[in-house]
């Protein structure tokens, strides 16, 4: 017999981790199906005021929840994250569900099969009750889509979550269960996950298969805690013939976080050489995250940027050229469908000459010499996520400028192209209370470093605000 589901003086089952619900089915404390039950009953009171969900299925996930209690009734769970709630970004296909992109130009076509992330999650027993909703074609820090709801941040609705990751940075914040899957190509894991107090990690480019592959684009797992996104990345990095730049299999163990801070070498990176202004409170947090390492031994220096405003105007152009490659293809009608925002962002693109273009992916290359240059003389770095602590739910971006699109990613998305692990994770909060992340990073390929770094700041960065509730 379970134990009586726990009443309000204790937490609730949709605030519990990934780990703890684990140990709770083995325990026979509550069942899968319960935990889900009490998510959904979470999830209909806070979405009609975040909108973090697209092809919400209620039904089939009580299905899947029903066959995981049976397997914990009978102690054969077939996974990991057998019974634990997930859901997954619009862009990562599931089996028989339209991947919209977050555009409404986009036709709506039923994905045949699993994209690798999603695969994995399946295989692993979780609990897959809904996507999450994202902008169009996933090119905005913005919960903004012509083809979703206005998504929200539900530690302030009337700010933005950030995104691309959109859906899934508000659903982690308002307790839609403990794991989320998102996608990076240049801060899109992370700036949502700092937007709404998240751990949120950009693995390795290929530690995580994915499915289609791109240069700098990875999946990510974005959770409350450090010991769920290493659970997530334990199921995640198994390997998937179908992604081309896919790591080979690693036997990382994931549970391994203790790490020594102790003499490790630390970079700051408060200055990120171009984009929006660093706001007080963020540098604050990140001053105060540096100095909370130093006491524990680290060495930390201060390091300059590695970005340039060349550099940043390069990958807005390559990026232009690459929307407008997709939205050439499209008959006016169906373009018209999309935020006249990135219309008018991508039809530069058009403009460009094949040098101009060429020159901005060249803007990779010499990002990763930078960044490998860098990582000789340390062995991680700390910075903010995002230059500000938020900005209006409306916006397209923190500038709200397409001729100025990318100004809030100075500090982010260098790693994506150098291909370095990164995470954010809750620093601090401004003087309202609204959260704000800190960003680790380590050299390529050590993903488990990094993940163990944030653990160890988990226990240095002080008392946490209690997470956003639907009654305030």
């Amino acid at each position: 017999m379970h134990k009586p589901v726990p009443d309000e003086t204790v937490t609730s089952l949709h605030d519990l981790s990934a780990v703890d619900l684990i140990a709770g089915f083995k325990a026979r404390q509550f069942t899968p199906s319960e935990v889900l039950e009490d998510v959904l009953s979470h999830v209909a009171v806070w979405e009609p005021r975040i909108k973090a969900l697209y092809a919400f299925d209620p039904d089939g996930a009580r299905a899947t929840a029903k066959a995981s209690t049976e397997r914990w009734q009978k102690g054969e769970p077939m996974g990991p994250l057998d019974g634990v709630p997930v859901t997954i970004k619009d862009n990562i296909a599931t089996k028989g569900v339209p991947v919209p992109l977050g555009a409404a130009s986009v036709k709506l076509v039923p994905a045949p099969k699993d994209a690798p992330p999603a695969a994995r999650l399946r295989e692993a027993g979780a609990v897959i009750f809904s996507k999450t909703t994202m902008p169009d074609y996933g090119m905005l820090s913005s919960g903004l889509s012509s083809f979703h709801a206005l998504a929200r941040n539900p530690w302030d609705v009337s700010k933005n979550p950030g995104g691309s990751s959109a859906g899934a940075g508000a659903a982690g914040a308002a307790g839609y269960g403990p794991l989320h899957l998102g996608s990076d190509i240049g801060g899109s894991v992370r700036l949502p996950a700092c937007w709404c107090g998240l751990v949120g990690l950009k693995p390795s480019l290929g530690r995580i298969p994915i499915d289609p592959p791109y240069v700098g684009r990875v999946a990510g797992p974005m959770t409350r805690t450090v010991d769920d996104a290493a659970l997530m990345m334990s199921v995640l990095s198994k390997p998937d013939r179908r992604d081309g730049m896919s790591l080979p299999p690693d036997s990382i163990h994931w549970k391994a976080l203790e790490k020594p801070v102790r003499k490790l070498r630390i970079g700051l990176m408060l200055n990120p050489g171009v984009g929006q202004t660093l706001e007080k409170d963020v540098r604050d947090v990140a001053v105060k995250a540096a100095k909370a390492f130093e006491e524990a031994g680290a060495v930390v220096t201060e390091v300059p940027a590695v970005m340039t405003r060349e550099i940043l105007d390069g990958l807005d152009n390559f990026w232009r050229a690459r929307m407008w490659d997709d939205l050439s293809k499209l008959t006016p009608a169906e373009r018209g469908k999309a935020l006249p925002y990135i219309v008018d962002w991508a039809e530069a693109g058009a403009k460009l000459s094949g040098v101009d273009v060429i020159r901005g992916f060249n803007a990779t290359m010499t990002i990763r010499a930078a960044v490998a240059k860098l990582f000789c003389d340390l062995d991680y770095l700390i910075s903010p996520v995002s230059p500000v602590v938020n900005f209006p739910a409306e916006f397209a971006s923190p500038v709200n400028d397409p001729a100025r699109p990318f100004e809030h990613i100075a500090y982010t998305v260098a790693w994506n192209m150098s291909e370095n692990p990164a995470v954010s994770i809750n620093g601090g909060y401004d003087g309202k209370g609204f959260p704000i992340g800190v960003q680790i990073v380590g050299r390529r390929f050590d993903d488990l470093g990094v993940l163990a770094m944030a653990k160890a700041f988990e226990g240095l960065r002080g008392p946490q605000k209690p997470w956003p509730s639907p009654k305030t």
